[in-house]
Order: C-alpha cells, then structure tokens, then sequence
C-alpha cells in the first residue's frame, strides 16, 4: 500500500465530515488557504518554541517529549474565522491508555491554540489480549474507551527507546480540529500528561514526537 497516498486520501475524506459536520446548511465556505506546513524534511524550526529535531526511521521529526510543552506560533496569517489544525503524531513505547492506576497511567495528550486547550485523549500502544488490553480514548476526547491503537494510520513502526528493537510499540496518528479564531497569529501547543511512576527513565518509557503539522485559514460566510 502506498502510504502517502492512502493518508491524503483518509485526511480529505475526514475534512470533508468534519465541514459538513461543523457547518450549518445556511452557511458557505468561502475560501481556505493553507497558512503553515512543515514535514521538518528542511530542518526549519522557525516559530517554535522547545522545538528540536531528531531522527526516526530515516524521517526528520520533531521530539522527543515526555511531560514537555512544544509551540508553534503562525504569524500573519490571512484572514479567516475558523482555522483547521492537522497534527500528525508518532506514540513511542509503553503508552498505557486509560489506565487509572496513577502509576502507569492515565497517559494523556492534548493540544490548544492561544490559551483555550481544544483537545485531550488518550493512547494506548499495548497488546490487546481477551484477559488483558490496557484501552485508549482516542479517537475520542478522554475518558471515553476504544481499542488500543483505534484510528492509527499506522501501527507497525519500532518502538523508539525501551522498545527501540521490537516491532508495533510506535504508533502514527493524524489529529485534525476545526476551530473558530480570527486573529491575524496563532499560538498551538502541544503537551502531555504521562505517568511512569513505577519507571527509573520515564522518557524512555514514554515519549513522543511530531511528524508534522499544517495549519489552514477558512473562511465561513
């Protein structure tokens, strides 16, 4: 399966839901323009704060981050009222979902733009077995519960650091948000809340980096 190909394809199917989703039957789209894209293939780190590159299996990312915040902030961007965010993201390692134990979870990931957070879920990378399945919330906002690795767009990736050697313990996600905002710049954060009480290097237990991120400008009317 070409991979390229097939992500594009399931990102402009989940953006055509998503606006027919968000818009009412009154209301027309009137233009949108892509404002920011970055893939980090030319090392360009210009507008983020904590923003580091490294690499993963030959692509350039952006990472890697345990309990840390990274920012982008998009300057001079044209005008619109509603901005759509696709975040593209690699889970690394021993994510363990919902778990409510306070020592290997909750591990949650959450992102906002300026100052209001806009999403937060759960990942779960463990096997999932009849007696045994640590579950996650995304697709969904946290607390709600799926299968480990629902909605990956790709699951059969090395783990990174104490997984670094075994297969299926990095998973792809792509993460897109409509939301409203009309200010010439946008701040977008990105954070976690990982637990790895019981773990002498959390980062290595747990960790995460950004594959890419791409912001667009929308106009509703």
């Amino acid at each position: 399966m070409d991979y390229n190909n097939w992500s594009k394809g399931v990102k402009t199917f989940l953006l055509l839901v998503t606006l027919v989703s968000f818009f009412s039957c009154t209301e027309t789209l009137e233009s949108e323009q892509v404002a920011y894209f970055n893939d980090f293939s030319d090392l360009d780190l210009a507008g983020f704060e904590n923003g580091r590159l490294e690499i993963f299996e030959n692509d350039t990312v952006v990472g890697y981050y345990h309990n840390e915040e990274v920012a982008l902030t998009v300057s001079s961007l044209p005008g619109h009222n509603l901005l759509k965010v696709t975040i593209e993201i690699l889970v690394h390692d021993t994510w363990d979902g919902n778990t409510s134990d306070g020592v290997g979870g909750p591990d949650q990931w959450f992102f906002g733009v300026d100052s209001e957070e806009i999403f937060r879920t759960t990942f779960s990378n463990t096997p999932c077995e009849s007696t045994y399945c640590l579950y996650q919330s995304f697709p969904d906002v946290f607390p709600k519960t799926n299968r480990p690795k629902t909605g990956a767009i790709q699951t059969n990736l090395p783990g990174l650091c104490l997984f670094g050697s075994a297969p299926n313990y990095t998973s792809r996600y792509s993460i897109s948000k409509i939301i409203e905002h009309s200010k010439s710049s946008a701040r977008i954060y990105m954070n976690t809340e990982l637990t790895a009480a019981n773990s002498p290097d959390p980062k290595c237990d747990e960790s995460w980096s950004l594959a890419s991120i791409q912001v667009e400008a929308l106009t509703l009317n």
